[in-house]
């Protein structure tokens, strides 16, 4: 944990030359960012209210940590300038001093935004650093039931978000963006990177038992548990040396802050994939329940399946039969061998008015067992060369080896699959274990590539280069922020499956992930599966994937089940299909579960007000809804029917009662009467 004595100033005199001691830069409708010249110390205050104190920035150039307190001149300008974000004002802090390089606080306002954005800068000759920090101080005491949320990096090992209770003392560091909050009153603070090209970022948060509440917003985050890396953050080096951008806000609803976030992210880094305007995807992936038993045999009667018995199972008309891992079992002569059996399987689905999906890793080597000196499929290289080097060992992580993402053995592999696939005729892709390609490395065959997400970058450009726009790009595993611009959906947790706690882990990612809906055209839950789980259990594992915002089934409709006949009932329900249609995700009403998940979700979608409510124990239970915490315009009275089991019944905002049977679920329709 960082605290705010890391940082060692540099002894220097107190001298200024700007004639203003204090510059006040609004934000907002009533924010404001006050600079002391004299002291290089910024504050924030919204809506008259003190919110960040004593905030600075600093650096770690050659073991020695530079402040902005510590320079001697700080001068302050300021130029129109439009971004994306729209027509701003680009106010910098120009900071000199004797044998420190310069430093540039740089603030970004917008007219109407609730927030603004950060970024340090250090110029000088050939600087270095994996330590850049350009937010560091202290917040305002936020009372109730006080929460610090952790964000993964990424959704592989299983990971959750964690709502910690955010008494003294307790600290929390956070992938990519800092969020605490009182979740009864739901105001709080939203403070993270909204880019992801160069570094990992972390933000941590600390309530002290004896002093103010602490931030560190850093650039060079480095944690194996966190972002996976064995190593610590790689240098970024040049004459200039830039943090990402920080989005700063403080929201009456931190729902709503990390919403718009999630849409600040989207602008800032803009999507290099070509945008998804067909309608949402739903259909099976083959993870669910065949796995390692795929074959051409098994996943042709599942299209027949869709194509016979789930024939209004579709979205515009479409539906996608996706082939995950083991499809190499239909080809001969490995990537470089014989795809035809593919290619039948693909024009198969056409036939039937369905369309064909695949899968691959293209940054992973799961054969590195076999040694170094295994040809890389598409050319000359060996496995050895491509791997991606820590130290005098490997990165290795869910069994498999990281392959350096700039490395041209790397490319030419990729190149190879990628065009095999497409002369199949797959129409979907499910590209895995992105995250290999951000791990931070000794070294990268591209020289200019220094960080891990540098080369994640590189990587991920030329992978859906390759791909062009023949297909949906879904990514599984994966940096949950940085993959936004890469792919159009993505899936919000690690695998799931059919249990109820498979649902509530899927739905802990949803509590506090949801907002990345617009961050990606859409998010995923993962392969439905219903097996052979109680009814209650369907319904709950059918929902988290409707509530998240796609459709995607898993169970092996090759062979007939109790999960036939309920796929036939629940897939085809067209109040249901309604919902998948508007593809966003449902908000949680409630953050304070820990690492367990919301009961009760919401969303608008045109006059409607749908509530989904959950049920993870092992009782029945009832649940009293208030109406205007879940958003509904109080003083009504409501027509409400339960979408699955269509059972119909009339509400008053004043008595919204639920009961539930144990491991089950329900999602209402709130109509106004």
């Amino acid at each position: 944990m960082l605290t705010a004595n890391t940082a060692t100033a540099l002894p220097v005199p107190a001298i200024y030359t700007s004639a203003e001691q204090q510059v006040k830069i609004p934000y907002g409708k009533s924010g404001f960012i006050t600079y002391d010249l004299t002291k290089g110390l910024l504050n924030v205050t919204n809506n008259g209210e003190s919110v960040f104190t004593n905030i600075f920035s600093s650096v770690k150039l050659n073991n020695a940590t530079i402040t902005s307190k510590a320079y001697t001149v700080r001068k302050y300008s300021k130029t129109t300038a439009t971004t994306g974000f729209g027509k701003g004002i680009k106010h910098v802090i120009t900071l000199t001093g004797k044998d420190v390089p310069q430093m540039e606080q740089v603030f970004y306002t917008y007219p109407g935004y609730k927030y603004f954005f950060m970024e340090v800068s250090v110029k000088g000759t050939n600087l270095q650093t994996n330590d850049l920090v350009p937010f560091e101080g202290n917040f305002k005491n936020i009372t109730g039931d006080t929460r610090s949320l952790f964000m993964p990096f990424d959704n592989d090992t299983f990971i959750s978000y964690d709502a910690r209770p955010f008494k003294k003392p307790t600290d929390v560091t956070s992938a990519e963006a800092g969020v605490v909050y009182d979740n009864t009153a739901r105001n709080g603070l939203v403070v993270g990177s909204v880019e992801h090209s160069i570094w990992k970022t972390g933000v941590t948060t600390v309530a002290f038992p004896d002093k103010a509440n602490f931030i560190q917003v850093q650039a060079g985050y480095s944690a194996e548990a966190v972002t996976r890396d064995k190593i610590p953050h790689g240098m970024v080096k040049g004459n200039t040396v830039k943090s990402p951008l920080i989005f700063v806000g403080y929201f009456a609803d931190w729902r709503t802050g990390l919403e718009t976030f999630g849409k600040a992210n989207r602008i800032a880094e803009p999507p290099v994939v070509f945008n998804w305007t067909k309608p949402t995807p739903v259909g099976w992936n083959s993870w669910g329940v065949m796995q390692e038993h795929l074959n051409y045999e098994k996943v042709t009667k599942v299209a027949d399946f869709f194509a016979d018995s789930l024939k209004n199972f579709r979205s515009g008309n479409t539906a996608y039969i996706d082939m995950d891992s083991y499809w190499d079992n239909m080809t001969r002569g490995g990537l470089n061998g014989d795809f035809s059996k593919l290619k039948e399987f693909a024009d198969y689905c056409k036939a039937k008015g369905l369309e064909p999906g695949v899968y691959w890793a293209p940054f992973t080597d799961w054969g590195w067992g076999g040694g170094p000196d295994r040809k890389v499929d598409g050319g000359d290289y060996t496995f050895g060369e491509v791997w991606t080097k820590v130290g005098d060992k490997y990165h290795d992580i869910d069994g498999a080896r990281a392959m350096d993402p700039t490395h041209p053995g790397t490319k030419q592999r990729i190149a190879l699959v990628i065009k095999k696939l497409k002369d199949c005729g797959f129409k979907m892709i499910k590209i895995d274990f992105l995250g290999h390609a951000s791990a931070e490395s000794t070294h990268f065959y591209d020289t200019t590539v220094t960080t891990g997400m540098q080369a994640y970058r590189k990587g991920m450009e030329y992978l859906i280069n390759q791909l062009g726009n023949q297909m949906l790009i879904y990514a599984a595993i994966s940096p949950n922020l940085a993959t936004g611009r890469y792919v159009h959906t993505r899936r919000i947790a690690c695998d799931a499956f059919k249990t109820i706690k498979d649902t509530q882990y899927t739905l802990n990612s949803v509590t506090y992930g949801w907002w990345q809906t617009y961050l990606y055209n859409y998010v995923d839950a993962d392969h439905i599966v219903l097996s052979t789980e109680q009814e209650g259990a369907n319904r709950a594992r059918l929902l988290s994937g409707i509530i998240t915002g796609t459709f995607i089934t898993g169970d092996d409709f090759s062979a007939y089940g109790q999960w036939s006949a309920r796929a036939k009932a629940f897939y085809q329900n067209p109040e249901l299909l309604k919902v998948v249609a508007n593809g966003k995700s449902f908000k949680p009403v409630d953050g304070n579960t820990d690492k367990g998940a919301s009961e009760v979700f919401t969303r608008k979608i045109g006059n409607s007000y749908y509530v989904a409510v959950f049920n993870y124990g092992n009782e029945p239970k009832s649940f009293k809804l208030d109406a205007a915490r879940i958003g509904l315009p109080v003083l009504k009275t409501y027509t409400a029917t339960e979408v699955i089991q269509n059972n119909k019944a009339t509400f008053t905002n004043a008595a919204i009662n639920i009961e539930l049977k144990q491991a089950d679920a329900a999602l209402y329709k709130f109509d106004i009467k």
